[in-house]
């Protein structure tokens, strides 16, 4: 059974960080891109930045690019998201999801597996 579980939400000041993780099991994380997404209240659900399979390439939605970083331990079949400098408007609820032949993009009806959401805080 194909499964993804994100942690590390939590509350955080403005201008803090979190570390998001996002763990698979049932499949090995390297053959899928793996994104990020998020999901604010009375929000569609945005994508923000992923990274690709085989090569691990990445790619950033200009409104994370220098402030995110996305990250995979195959050895430990995790995606890893650092995120900095956090805005307020960056509240909602963040989930990983993983698809197969996408390249660079974050579009979530491309995306086939997802985990239930981690919600992230940020205020002061």
């Amino acid at each position: 059974q194909l499964q993804l579980v994100e942690s590390g939400g939590g509350l955080v000041q403005p201008g803090g960080s979190l570390r998001l993780s996002c763990a698979a099991s049932g499949f090995s994380l390297d053959y899928y891109t793996i994104g990020w997404f998020r999901q604010a209240p009375g929000k569609e659900r945005e994508g923000i930045v992923c990274i690709n399979s085989g090569d691990g390439t990445t790619y950033y939605d200009y409104s994370v690019k220098g402030r995110f970083t996305i990250s995979r331990d195959n050895a430990k079949n995790t995606v890893y998201l650092q995120m900095n400098s956090l805005k307020p408007a960056e509240t909602a609820v963040y989930y990983c999801a993983a698809g197969v032949g996408i390249r660079s993009k974050v579009v979530p009806a491309q995306y086939d597996y997802w985990g239930q959401g981690t919600q992230v805080t940020v205020s002061s």
